[in-house]
């Protein structure tokens, strides 16, 4: 499909430089890629010249263009959990409620889970979002019907590492290269706690044969840390080092505890992190170094966590939460502004799935990943910096548009690749159902 988006408000994001301009113009789409970046009527006409009896015409008046946000850490199909385990620290979290639920799911739960997630994502702005979860070919049978764009990263546990090896293959045999491209993969030990360091390096073999990443939860919580010094002598950071897991792409998620030799290691290894504010604030895990982190340039994108966790999926919450705590744990109101969060949700996000130039950016060439926000609203006046009230006021019912891949996903505010109403109905039977089982 051809798309011409004119008459509206670009925010660019571009990776190099500040380059936080905005500018009144058009964007062409030619199948999953913007063509065009225009200033003025005249390239307008010239891409409808050349597209003439295949385009369609979006009027952007009142509305501000960007590039979709990039959510790099969830567990989506928790939806099926959101409400069920509230209010607890994270091992009795996990060990007494979450665990002995994900134990009753099948493979149809897991994907109908995703669907509620994937839903809730695109109609607030996410285009792309990096999964953890079991039985990820269930999830990506969500991603090709709903159109959004993922990275699934089949996860383990030690008791589940020949199961996760089997979702591993599937997705890569079945998915990747098929849904137009949509999905990529990660390899996804859940965390060094719970993987021995013979799963560990297995995983770390595979992700060598393969060639993908490995996405991991890293020094989340204090007690993580006790136990590995307990039973390492060392940091979490320290052992996945030695193990060598950082020698491959990687996403350490949560990051909360570091030391100054952890931090050095992330540097070095050219490690992304995954910055989860909300769940961190909810479990009370602590606040992650993110101005430090940046400060050291490493790469720090969001992630809105699981839904279960969180309790939602909303990427406009999590850029304004993570601002906020930084301001708060520095003593500093000048730390992560504005436009910095918008890059960590979509910039930062590219590149931490290695998709930077591709994702997060609007700008000839790149993959057509855009969405439209209505910014005739009364929470979002008056303009006097527009960047800043999309952080600190924007909601995600803001979004009117949603495009993914040159497909329009979510057309006003309405999501045109699942019937949300049904979902939800669905996905109320499906859980009263769960529980009755044994």
């Amino acid at each position: 499909m051809n798309i011409l988006i004119k008459d509206v408000l670009v925010l660019p994001m571009m990776a190099s430089g500040r380059e936080e301009t905005l500018f009144r113009g058009c964007v062409g789409i030619s199948d999953n890629r913007i063509e065009m970046v225009g200033h003025d009527d005249q390239e307008a006409d010239r891409f409808r010249r050349e597209h003439a009896g295949s385009l369609c015409e979006i009027d952007g008046r009142g509305k501000l263009l960007m590039p979709g946000f990039i959510n790099i850490h969830n567990h989506v199909a928790m939806t099926l959990m959101r409400s069920y385990a509230d209010d607890m620290p994270l091992m009795p979290w996990l060990t007494e409620k979450i665990w002995p639920f994900e134990a009753k799911e099948q493979p149809d739960d897991v994907r109908l889970g995703a669907e509620l997630g994937i839903a809730e994502m695109l109609l607030g702005g996410t285009t792309t979002f990096v999964d953890m979860y079991w039985m990820q070919s269930s999830v990506a049978e969500a991603v090709c019907r709903s159109g959004i764009r993922a990275v699934l990263s089949p996860c383990f546990v030690d008791n589940r590492f020949e199961e996760f090896e089997r979702d591993l293959m599937t997705v890569m045999d079945t998915y990747v290269g098929n849904c137009d491209g949509r999905i990529g993969v990660m390899i996804a030990p859940h965390a060094p706690y719970t993987c021995s360091s013979e799963h560990l390096s297995r995983a770390l073999e595979l992700s060598r044969r393969y060639d993908i990443g490995i996405n991991i939860h890293v020094a989340e919580t204090e007690s993580e840390i006790e136990t590995i010094a307990q039973r390492y002598g060392k940091s979490p950071v320290v052992y996945l080092r030695d193990l060598g897991i950082f020698e491959r792409p990687a996403i350490a998620v949560h990051t909360v505890y570091l030391n100054d030799e952890d931090v050095a290691i992330l540097k070095q290894y050219g490690v992304s992190v995954a910055h989860n504010p909300q769940s961190n604030m909810k479990i009370s895990s602590g606040i992650a170094p993110v101005v430090r982190l940046l400060r050291e340039g490493i790469n720090v994108g969001i992630g809105t966590d699981g839904p279960c966790s969180n309790n939602d999926l909303d990427m406009w919450e999590e850029m304004r939460s993570a601002s906020f705590l930084q301001k708060v744990a520095t003593g500093d109101p000048c730390v992560l502004p504005a436009y910095e969060v918008l890059k960590m949700a979509t910039v930062n996000g590219a590149k931490a799935i290695g998709m930077e130039g591709q994702l997060g950016e609007i700008a000839e060439g790149r993959l057509a990943d855009v969405i439209l926000i209505d910014i005739c609203k009364p929470h979002l006046c008056p303009q006097h910096d527009l960047i800043a009230n999309l952080v600190y006021c924007g909601k995600s019912s803001d979004v009117d548009t949603v495009i993914v891949n040159g497909r329009v996903v979510v057309e006003q505010g309405q999501l045109l690749t699942l019937d949300t109403k049904t979902l939800c109905r669905d996905i109320q039977t499906r859980v009263e159902e769960m529980l009755r089982r044994h």
